[in-house]
């Protein structure tokens, strides 16, 4: 029998920085619903249970002996003046042989199928899957356990960087499944236009990636920790050091404006590359690298910004609809805003007077309106009272009641009431 109250989530990571999963399950377990996040569990990195203050179970599950097979990441450089990790992060990786792909192939089905047994026997009301690659698996556990599916699609995966050798089998398996199911969530209006237009569907519940209204007080925690020596003006970004961001544009850009330091908070598979990069330019001084940190302290770096860039490059569908975390992530921080002018950045910036946009892909473009912002701080002051402002609406509270909604339409369907019973 099911548990009518029972929301169980699966993701395809450890669950550890994943803020928008997490603040769906806080919202619905505030609600009434027992909320159970499904993730891996990697030995001496995580537990395999464990009850999140707010009551939100997690459950993870041991991958495959073979997921050690994986190919590596690359190594985060801790320090752009440590010439051996930059050199590490650029190593060559090791050749994947068909035996060592097939491994990894059946390592990750292996780890799928316990996923989906996991899923069976937590007895569910709704089974929500959080992005493409888990939505098969999530699909057939809610086949299996005759309860409502719930698609939430972070990213348009069918054009999105990285993806692009799977969008084939990805619009497969979108086109197959969203129609039949229950609720879907995205989280740009772009994005639900898209997967409406391309599958056929209701256009999406829009809940964007807002963070919750925290107010943390501003501080010289980036300049004490980096020993910053300068009273210049900090150029923020955060997120991940991944391909097609405008990241090494962005450290070419740091070259033109002298007076500013630029930060870079977060990792990911250009850390090498734009260390390096740093380095060759000789702005190891003014550009400072810090590794991924937990959600809970993020807040308190970005507040002790003076500028958040969001710099995304338009090379793909995915980023040309999306309005980013960080963006929001700046403005509840009270930051100002200079990001690349694509359509939903573009919207949420000018309705709110929180900064200066660039056209993406433009280095001196870039370097033009960063160096407006570092050089007035007057400019710097409105935009910040803007965001302060925007902040009182454009955060996560005011967004979440619509997905407690959406759950409460999908339950009390006649069918899905019988079916629980």
């Amino acid at each position: 029998m099911t548990d009518p109250m029972r929301v169980s989530m699966i993701v395809w990571n450890e669950f550890i920085n994943d803020a928008r999963v997490l603040k769906e399950a806080q919202t619905l377990q505030a609600a009434g619903y027992q909320v159970v996040v499904h993730a891996l569990h990697t030995p001496g990195v995580t537990h395999e249970r464990e009850v999140l203050d707010d009551g939100v179970q997690v459950v993870r599950v041991v991958r495959s002996p073979l997921w050690k097979l994986r190919k590596p990441k690359r190594q985060e450089a801790p320090n752009a003046n440590t010439a051996a990790a930059v050199g590490n992060a650029n190593r060559p990786m090791p050749t994947q042989t068909p035996l060592r792909q097939l491994l990894k192939l059946a390592a990750r089905l292996a780890t799928h199928v316990g996923l989906a047994l996991r899923l069976v026997r937590s007895r569910p009301a709704v089974i929500h899957a959080h992005d493409v690659n888990v939505l098969p698996t999530a699909w057939l556990a809610s086949k299996l356990a005759r309860v409502p599916l719930v698609y939430d699609a972070h990213e348009i995966s069918t054009d999105r960087e990285g993806y692009r050798a799977f969008r084939g089998l990805v619009a497969g398996l979108e086109k197959r499944i969203m129609p039949g199911a229950a609720g879907t969530i995205t989280t740009t209006d772009a994005r639900a236009k898209f997967f409406a237009r391309a599958y056929g569907i209701p256009r999406p519940l829009v809940l964007q990636n807002r963070p919750r209204l925290h107010r943390v007080p501003r501080s010289q925690r980036l300049c004490d920790e980096l020993g910053l020596s300068e009273t210049w003006p900090i150029v923020l970004y955060q997120g991940g050091l991944q391909p097609g961001r405008g990241l090494p544009r962005l450290v070419q850009a740091a070259a033109k404006i002298p007076n500013a330091y630029f930060v870079f908070i977060g990792g990911g598979r250009q850390a090498g590359e734009l260390h390096a990069l740093a380095a060759r330019l000789g702005l190891s001084e003014r550009v400072r690298f810090i590794p991924t940190v937990a959600l809970s302290q993020l807040p308190s770096y970005t507040a002790s910004a003076d500028i958040g860039v969001q710099p995304i490059e338009n090379t793909c569908l995915n980023h040309f609809t999306t309005d980013s975390n960080k963006l929001f992530e700046y403005v509840i921080a009270g930051l100002p805003v200079v990001a690349s002018q694509l359509p939903e950045i573009s919207r949420v910036v000018r309705e709110h007077d929180l900064g200066v946009l660039f056209p993406p892909g433009d280095t001196v473009a870039m370097a033009s309106a960063i160096k407006q912002m570092v050089e007035s701080p007057e400019l710097r002051a409105h935009h910040r009272a803007k965001a302060e402002q925007a902040a009182m609406t454009l955060n996560w509270e005011q967004q979440e009641q619509a997905l407690v909604e959406l759950y409460a339409r999908i339950l009390a369907q006649p069918e899905i009431g019988s079916a629980l019973k």
